[in-house]
């Protein structure tokens, strides 16, 4: 199953009072594992930045000032998050922000049964505790020392580290793959690794000869005894 694990960061907190997007960050899952398929962005909020906002996520009026509009990138975005499940940490105030920044691009809001919100997950998994991403991630022993300041791909990276503990661990699936193509899309810009293809260990005629050699000296063995009929 694909899901995509997204954060955002904008201008303040009421994108009905004003407050614009300026950063999403988003991690694709495939099976609860991390594809190495990303998509990030910073976009030009068309309003001065708010203190408070840029003391969290340091970002800046002329840092954004060359950043394209959200216009000019939705049609990448909506490639990427597919019709895909939307897991977000506090998900209403993210899906508020990314469907108002939809809607005044001219294009349909994202549907809220997609969404899955890991503030609701933590509650239910651990009721009376902690629910930040930083309580989870020292609760889930995730390393968490180079977050500075917030960053949406950052986030969504930690958070889909999170989001797997919370469904159950990292070994959920244990699918192989012959080739993965992993991708990581930087607004229009995409480049694209393809990984090594799994080897294969055959063992060597020495290796089956010295296998044969210490079968034939087990004494008794077990697979040499006929049950009774």
């Amino acid at each position: 199953m694909r899901e995509i694990v997204f954060d955002t960061e904008t201008t303040g907190l009421s994108f009905s009072n004003g407050d614009r997007l300026v950063e999403i960050g988003c991690v694709e899952l495939v099976n609860r594992v991390e594809t190495g398929r990303t998509f990030h962005a910073y976009v030009h909020p068309e309003r001065p930045m708010a203190p408070e906002a840029q003391a969290i996520h340091g970002l800046s009026d002329a840092f954004l000032a060359d950043k394209p509009l959200f216009s000019a990138l939705c049609d990448d975005l909506l490639d990427f998050l597919g019709d895909s499940p939307l897991v977000a940490h506090n998900a209403s105030f993210d899906f508020g922000f990314l469907n108002g920044e939809l809607k005044r691009s001219g294009r349909s809001p994202l549907a809220m049964h997609r969404m899955v919100d890991t503030v609701a997950l933590a509650r239910t998994r651990h009721p009376g505790a902690k629910h930040s991403l930083d309580a989870l991630c020292s609760r889930y022993g995730i390393d968490r020392s180079h977050r500075v300041l917030h960053g949406a791909l950052l986030d969504a990276q930690l958070l889909a580290q999170v989001y797997v503990e919370l469904t159950g661990g990292r070994q959920i699936g244990l699918g192989l793959v012959s080739e993965q193509v992993v991708t990581t899309v930087q607004t229009s810009v995409t480049v694209t690794a393809v990984a090594r293809p799994p080897r294969s260990f055959a063992p060597r005629p020495d290796e089956l000869a010295r296998h044969a050699l210490f079968m034939a000296s087990v004494t008794n063995p077990l697979w040499g005894v006929v049950a009774p009929e």
